[in-house]
């Protein structure tokens, strides 16, 4: 049976379940951040976990497929070499479930941040999309509506 599901396990499935499956963590946050719900599952250690661990399992199933790992080291170096990196499709992978993990912990910030600072959920709406799709486009934007509803400038909070 563990061979069956490890089979299952490709990464065109791991990319289609982490990117369809994101996104009810994303409709949570933008729609009821208050919910007991969206506090146990958007807010506690348990999206980072699942995503945590499909991240272990890519590089793990890089390790099997012989792939070298430190060859990502000299994306650094050029921009021919981060294209490189990016035609492998362990290291996209990687990127990608790194990328709406960082964008997850974002909107969620940016929506217990909201709720501290009394901004309207109305207002919010357009940060967390943006942060969605281009985190910190969304970011920026947030930042500027929590200036001015929060009344101080704050770098470190």
């Amino acid at each position: 049976m563990l061979i069956q599901f490890q089979s299952y396990l490709t990464f065109e499935n791991i990319f289609i379940w982490s990117t369809m499956g994101i996104i009810p963590f994303w409709l949570l946050i933008i729609f009821i951040p208050n919910s007991r719900i969206t506090q146990i599952l958007v807010n506690s250690i348990i999206l980072p976990l699942i995503l945590a661990t499909a991240y272990i399992y890519v590089i793990y199933q890089t390790i099997l497929l012989e792939e070298s790992l430190f060859e990502f080291l000299e994306l650094y170096l050029s921009l021919d070499n981060l294209y490189t990196a990016f035609a492998t499709e362990s290291f996209l992978l990687v990127f990608w479930l790194h990328f709406i993990a960082i964008n997850i912990f974002l909107g969620s910030w940016a929506s217990r941040d909201a709720m501290k600072h009394g901004i309207p959920r109305k207002l919010i709406f357009l940060p967390l999309v943006l942060i969605y799709f281009s985190g910190p486009v969304g970011i920026v934007l947030y930042w500027l509506i929590r200036i001015f509803y929060a009344k101080k400038l704050g770098f470190h909070d």
